[in-house]
């Protein structure tokens, strides 16, 4: 990347730290969001059976693998699509973005046919036929809602690359409410409507990702200042240049994806290998980590965004300062969520327990000493995905898929396993493993992108 041969009046610090704001809040929001609707899915399920809980939980689990290995093109899209915007090349814009929507309806096509038949893939993994046959009656209706899920995904990274993220914010609010809404009627057969189970939550999980991306497309097609764009003119022609170019670019993000879920999946199994009451305590603190790191998955996002239009503009300098700002602003939700894990930890714990259980005490116990681990956890965690976001702006995928699963698979689970079993650390080694794979990670990940001359160590 060359650096301007005259160079430009710097923006100030304090205005790349606003624009980031502006930027990611809402993408914060609506990942927020998200977790509301797998939330709303948890508790409704939970109160129609225990069966349908546990079916309902597997196949989330299941659908969100899958959804994720596929949406590697849709992320793709949004540092290439920020590069062209930066450019000025309002075509190149449109034909990644388009190409993006094409890889996105290919890969939830060929990812079909997985959730079709998963229920004799769970039951060679060992579970319970109830289970494995209730899991497959949501699959095979919830798959309908793959693609509307990845194109919307698409979208998204579209509109977050022009900065129209407030309308990302709130169809994802309005499919969370829509998703609720459905969920009562469908699960449980209120006003009239037939009473479906777990079948009922997944037509109101396709339902709400098909209005998604409905309100998304209208409103890149029609939205205000949009029609500039045109995003779907010629949207039946492939272009065979971005495809492939986006092609390579997506699938190491999508592998990247998927090998850090399976690390907490692995993590996961450890758990449960030690006790039922350890599981339980690492599965509310990984709820909790996991809302947290929602907001420095938005400011990531964000990163990618501005990152990548900088390059774009070949503007090194205020690259540097962008990046410096989005990881500013990770850094205080860092301390802010440190302090809010220490100081009210058991009370975050025991928000999810019935304490009348005879459980309860023990699990918010080991609850309380993994909220203080995951507080370390927060720092290499948010580190590590800010350092993929930036190194996404810069369209640099490949290199970061191969160092984060050194990282995570390499690192990460050897060192859960020597801390947890072979030091008999227990839980608290689990995660102290997580913590060394992930330190591991952002370091790398970091490193990678000082060398690829966004360096954060340019100054401010």
């Amino acid at each position: 990347m060359a650096v301007l041969d005259t160079p430009l009046p710097q923006m100030p610090f304090q205005r790349h730290v606003g624009q980031t704001l502006e930027l990611g809040l809402p993408l914060v929001g609506s990942l927020l969001a998200q977790i509301l609707i797998g939330l709303t899915d948890t508790l409704m399920l939970g109160r129609y059976s225990v069966e349908a809980l546990a079916a309902g939980a597997l196949a989330t689990t299941v659908f969100h693998a899958v959804f994720i290995l596929a949406a590697g093109f849709a992320i793709a899209a949004m540092g290439a699509a920020a590069d062209a915007v930066g450019r000025g090349d309002e075509r190149t814009v449109r034909r990644t973005v388009r190409m993006g929507l094409w890889l996105s309806l290919g890969a939830g096509l060929a990812a079909m046919p997985v959730l079709w038949f998963s229920e004799p893939i769970l039951l060679a993994a060992g579970q319970v036929p109830r289970t494995a046959a209730d899991t497959a009656n949501y699959m095979q209706i919830a798959m309908l809602g793959l693609v509307p899920a990845l194109l919307t995904s698409t979208l998204r990274s579209h509109l977050s690359a022009l900065e129209r993220t407030r309308i990302v914010l709130w169809a994802t609010i309005a499919a969370a409410v829509v998703n609720f809404g459905l969920n009562w009627l469908l699960i449980f057969g209120n006003a009239g409507a037939p009473e479906l189970g777990i079948r009922g939550a997944a037509w109101a999980s396709v339902l709400s990702h098909t209005a998604t991306a409905v309100v998304l497309a209208l409103y890149a097609a029609r939205g205000p200042g949009m029609a500039r764009w045109e995003l779907f003119r010629n949207l039946w022609r492939i272009d065979r240049e971005i495809l492939v170019r986006l092609f390579h670019l997506g699938w190491p993000v999508g592998l990247t994806l998927v090998s850090e879920s399976a690390m907490f999946t692995g993590s996961a199994l450890m758990m449960g290998a030690i006790g039922s009451e350890p599981l339980a305590a690492h599965g509310i603190v990984m709820q909790v980590s996991a809302a947290t790191f929602m907001v420095h998955l938005g400011i990531s996002q964000a990163a990618t965004v501005r990152v990548g239009r900088y390059a774009g503009e070949g503007n090194d300098i205020e690259l540097r300062r962008a990046a410096w700002a989005a990881l500013a602003l990770s850094g205080a939700a860092v301390v802010l969520s440190i302090i809010v894990y220490l100081g009210a930890g058991q009370w975050i714990v025991a928000a999810f327990l019935d304490m009348d259980d005879a459980d309860a005490p023990a699990i918010l116990s080991l609850g309380v000493t993994l909220i203080g681990v995951a507080a370390l956890f927060q720092l290499v965690d948010a580190a590590q995905v800010m350092a993929l976001g930036l190194l996404r702006g810069l369209q640099d995928t490949r290199w970061p898929m191969v160092l984060a699963a050194i990282s995570y698979w390499g690192v990460g689970i050897p060192s859960s396993l020597f801390l947890g079993f072979t030091l008999g650390m227990g839980p608290v080694g689990v995660w102290l493993g997580l913590v060394v794979g992930l330190a591991v990670a952002s370091a790398l990940l970091m490193a990678r992108f000082y060398r690829l001359g966004g360096a954060v160590g340019g100054g401010v």
